[in-house]
C-alpha cells in the first residue's frame, strides 16, 4: 500500500510564498508521475502542476509564473513552490501520484491520493 503525506500549508498573507511537500512511501517500483490538486469551497478541484517522469514539470496557467512544481523520483517526492499567493489560491491541496507500487508481491499500476492540506492567503 502507497501513502502520500503532505506538509507545509497554513496561513500567509497575500503576496506571500509557502513551499507545499508531499513524500509516497511503500514500495515503490517506479514513479510515472506526481503532482497537486486544489479544490477551494464550492468549486471543482482542479489540476495546478504535475510532474512526469522522463517528461519534466507543468503548471496550470492560471500559475503559470507564481507557482514552480518539481519532483525527486529518488525519494518519490514532489514540492510545490507557491509564490505571489493571492486570496484565490485558498482552498486544499492535495497531492497525487501515479505510481508502480508492489501489492502482495505484485507490481500494480494506481493512482494514490493524499489528504490534503489547507492553503489559505488572507490578510
Amino acid at each position: 500500500q502507497v501513502r502520500l503525506v503532505e506538509s507545509g500549508g497554513g496561513l500567509v498573507q497575500p503576496g506571500g510564498s509557502l513551499r507545499l511537500s508531499c513524500t509516497a512511501s511503500g514500495i515503490i517500483v517506479k514513479v510515472n508521475e506526481m503532482g497537486w490538486y486544489r479544490q477551494a469551497p464550492g468549486k471543482d478541484r482542479e489540476l495546478v502542476a504535475y510532474v512526469t517522469s522522463g517528461r519534466g514539470a507543468n503548471v496550470a496557467d492560471f500559475v503559470k509564473g507564481r507557482f514552480t512544481v518539481s519532483g525527486d523520483n529518488a525519494n518519490s517526492s514532489v514540492y510545490l513552490q507557491m509564490n505571489s499567493l493571492t486570496p484565490d489560491d485558498t482552498a486544499v491541496y492535495y497531492c497525487y501520484a501515479n505510481v508502480i507500487a508492489m501489492s502482495d508481491l505484485i507490481p500494480l499500476l494506481k493512482d494514490y491520493w493524499g489528504r490534503g492540506t489547507q492553503v489559505t492567503v488572507s490578510s
